[in-house]
């Protein structure tokens, strides 16, 4: 039962090993702080080191004895995350948390070329999850949430034009990177029953929460006036990141959590405890879901052995 949900539900997660992306702030520091709570050893795949220890420092303060432990990871450069893959990740994960992403940036590319936010939203977490295939394995039922958002609505993705070169709007290619992992979760989810394997792929979203995701864009533009808007919007309409990390947590934890699920907080997808979310049509199409999945395929080299 999700009614009423929250952080006091989460199972015992001794013994379990959590890799949460962008886990430096937001709602990657309340998942990962929540997670080592309940007991897990969670390691904090974040850019920035000097953010990522002082989160893990964090942590340590608010939850005594906490497991917690700073690893990189750039998602906006293939080589980091082969080399996270590589080098930092243990032999076994029982939870991959894709959290990280980015929020209508102006124009930019990743280090592999890539638009930067289908690069790190979508094409960065596909192959992190590829390459962390066989620890997700080794865990057995083993669980993959992937954060999107309700702004998925805003577009589908344009295989024709995945890197936004023709015409780029910033919150379009947003929607479209945000359905994009909406689309992958499903094609996963679709590949690994085929398999027969244990791993739970799901996707979850946060609503409206307060974060500095939404202030990203116009600083970078060093538009302040705008900058100062969006955190007078979260301010008075959105709900704390504590309470949007509760959907993720929910999927990451909660028994009978449903492959391909999407969980959202509230019945409207805005505020609220955690319950299914609703999402649009195209996000459960099997064409297209293989296109994407090929494509990604294709463009990160990575690839999913035995699905």
């Amino acid at each position: 039962m999700m009614q009423g949900w929250n952080t006091r539900d989460i199972p015992d997660q001794t013994g379990r090993t959590a890799v949460v992306t962008g886990a430096n702030s937001g709602l990657g520091l309340v998942t990962a702080r929540e997670l080592a709570r309940h007991g897990a050893r969670v390691l904090l795949a974040c850019r920035d080191e000097e953010r990522g220890e002082g989160a893990a420092d964090r942590i340590r303060r608010a939850v005594s004895g906490a497991d917690v432990a700073f690893v990189p990871l750039d998602l906006a450069d293939l080589a980091s995350v082969r080399e996270f893959a590589a080098s930092h990740a243990p032999d076994r994960i029982d939870l991959l948390v894709n959290n990280a992403g980015v929020m209508a940036l102006p124009y930019g590319r990743t280090a592999d070329g890539f638009e930067t936010q289908f690069g790190v939203n979508h094409l960065g977490h596909f192959a992190l999850t590829g390459l962390l295939l066989p620890a997700l394995r080794a865990a057995g039922k083993a669980r993959v949430v992937t954060v999107s958002s309700g702004l998925h609505a805003l577009a589908d993705i344009d295989m024709g034009d995945l890197n936004s070169e023709h015409d780029y709007r910033r919150w379009i290619a947003y929607g479209a990177s945000k359905s994009a992992n909406l689309l992958f979760v499903h094609e996963f989810a679709r590949l690994l029953a085929r398999s027969g394997s244990p791993i739970v792929a799901a996707a979850a979203h946060p609503g409206y929460a307060s974060t500095n995701l939404t202030k990203a864009g116009p600083r970078l533009e060093r538009r302040p006036f705008r900058e100062r808007v969006m955190g007078l919007g979260n301010l008075l309409l959105a709900q704390t990141a504590t309470a949007g990390a509760l959907p993720v947590l929910y999927a990451a934890t909660a028994p009978g959590v449903r492959p391909d699920s999407f969980t959202g907080p509230g019945r409207l997808g805005w505020r609220g405890a955690p319950a299914p979310s609703w999402r649009a049509r195209r996000t459960r199409d099997d064409v297209a879901g293989e296109r994407l999945w090929s494509a990604s395929q294709q463009l990160t080299g990575v690839t999913y052995p035995g699905l």
